[in-house]
């Protein structure tokens, strides 16, 4: 896209604020997964409140990402970062200070919505903010917070339940949100530039109660269904989503031949290449199964302890961490080509964790080197088809857009996320059958494992099928056919 404006002189420091928005919501969903015995403990949590101590976050999260996102075109992306930052710090007080497991799942669930307001903000202000030359050092960046995220933690959350800074244990893990959020409220307003759509002052009401129904409909029962039992209402629910989500889409057209403004412009979604890309969103956290049946793989079949097991993802993490930052230069020598690279080192890396499993006998670990390094590998893919997807998906829409394609983006790979650990979470538990001895835990995960290599591997492909076309499809406003 050809700018004709300066670029905004203090991007990289509105971008610097805006990246802590797309850190916190990764952060608290990984550090409250080693409190749970500590609230159960406390709070006297059952297993299905525990249950939802998790899940009313990344369901609330994953259904109202799209809305956020247009909120941010419409009335302001500073603005609406702010709105939810704050919102997420209230959320976190009401966290921290939780008298019952009733009240830490309803600041649970308020962190989802607030969060979902924040996070696709630093996305959008990418095609927004930044010219063509600044977009790849920036979404390496947008990648590398994911990637830090994931590395710290759970490691932050143990370190803060351990040290039990003035007798809080557990509640540490949310009240450290406090001073970050205080820092960003006091020295950030004054450099966040509004951008914002120059049509339309109001969210369509309509088509976000369509979304939310339809993704509702698809992710509560895939989080919750699997936990639960698979519930009665859970497969209505499943059936529903189709029918809602076809609903939404005739809506959100109509809305457009009216002339009014949609949540989602059907236009966008129209775009040549977009919903290949969206596909490969969705392929891409097919990987999220992997980090729940790895550590029931290494717990209950090799009987590692629990902090060896979290010591074990180290290398994934650093490999994560590393990718994107690797990115610019990947894009600099092989353009869109970056993204099924990525994929592909990916599915090798389960291709080869599932024959290194396979080789060694029931029970045995594996080499340390070798499993290291197929974890890094694994890690440095992801790293590197993130960022590169994101750039293929906004770059597909004007800047005025950005905010909206950055909510469906992050949308679609949370559904991804709810997907794979149903599906393929399902496959595992169906191979495993009611066994718990290490050979069938063994089988079950290798069989797990080359489902995700053959949906990395289908991404891949169709990553390669986009960047044959070329290596940045123009943004588009209007109609348009392709896939």
């Amino acid at each position: 896209m050809t700018h004709t404006t300066p670029p905004e002189p203090r991007r990289w420091a509105i971008f610097a604020i805006l990246l802590v928005g797309s850190f916190l919501p990764p952060l608290d969903f990984f550090i409250v997964n080693v409190a749970l015995p500590s609230i159960q403990s406390e709070l006297g949590a059952s297993t299905s409140a525990e249950q939802l101590v998790i899940s009313s976050y990344a369901a609330l999260y994953a259904v109202t990402l799209i809305s956020g996102g247009r909120l941010g075109d419409l009335y302001g992306r500073g603005r609406m970062f702010l709105v939810g930052l704050a919102g997420f710090a209230a959320a976190s007080l009401l966290c921290g200070l939780a008298w019952s497991p009733a009240a830490l799942i309803a600041g649970r669930a308020l962190q989802g919505v607030t969060a979902a307001i924040m996070a696709p903000q630093a996305l959008a202000s990418v095609h927004a903010i930044f010219p063509e030359a600044d977009k790849p050092r920036a979404l390496a960046l947008y990648g590398a917070v994911f990637g830090l995220a994931s590395v710290i933690g759970q490691a932050l959350g143990g370190i803060l339940i351990s040290l039990d800074l003035f007798g809080m244990g557990w509640r540490m893990i949310f009240l450290v949100n406090l001073p970050v959020v205080l820092l960003v409220l006091a020295f950030g307003p004054p450099l966040l530039k509004e951008a914002r759509a120059p049509r339309s002052s109001r969210l369509d009401p309509g088509g976000t109660a369509l979304s939310v129904l339809a993704l509702g409909a698809l992710i509560v029962p895939l989080i919750e269904g699997r936990e639960a039992g698979w519930p009665w209402w859970s497969w209505p629910a499943l059936c529903a989503a189709p029918l809602l989500a076809w609903s939404f889409w005739r809506y959100e057209s109509g809305l457009v031949r009216a002339g009014g403004a949609p949540l989602v412009d059907p236009s966008s979604l129209r775009a040549p290449g977009m919903r290949r890309a969206l596909a490969i969103a969705l392929l891409l956290y097919a990987l999220a199964a992997f980090f729940l049946l790895f550590s029931i793989y290494l717990q209950n079949a090799l009987h590692v302890s629990a902090l060896d097991a979290g010591l074990v993802f180290l290398p994934f993490g650093v490999g994560y961490l590393l990718g994107p930052l690797a990115t610019p230069l990947g894009r600099r020598l092989l353009g869109d080509w970056v993204n099924p690279i990525g994929m592909a080192l990916m599915a090798a890396g389960f291709v080869g964790l599932a024959a290194l499993v396979a080789a060694i006998p029931v029970g045995v670990a594996p080499p340390g080197a070798t499993l290291a390094a197929l974890l890094f590998a694994i890690g440095f893919g992801q790293g590197l088809a993130l960022p590169s997807l994101m750039r293929m998906i906004t770059g597909r829409v004007v800047p005025t857009h950005a905010g909206m394609i950055a909510g469906v983006a992050s949308s679609t790979l949370q559904v991804g996320t709810a997907l794979s650990v149903a599906l393929i979470g399902g496959i595992f538990y169906t191979v495993r059958g009611v066994h718990d001895e290490p050979a069938a835990i063994t089988d079950a995960f290798i069989v797990a494992i080359l489902c995700i290599a053959f949906c990395l591997g289908l991404g891949a492909v169709l990553g390669a099928t986009l960047a044959r076309r070329a290596n940045v499809v123009p943004a588009v406003t209007g109609r348009s056919s392709g896939a």
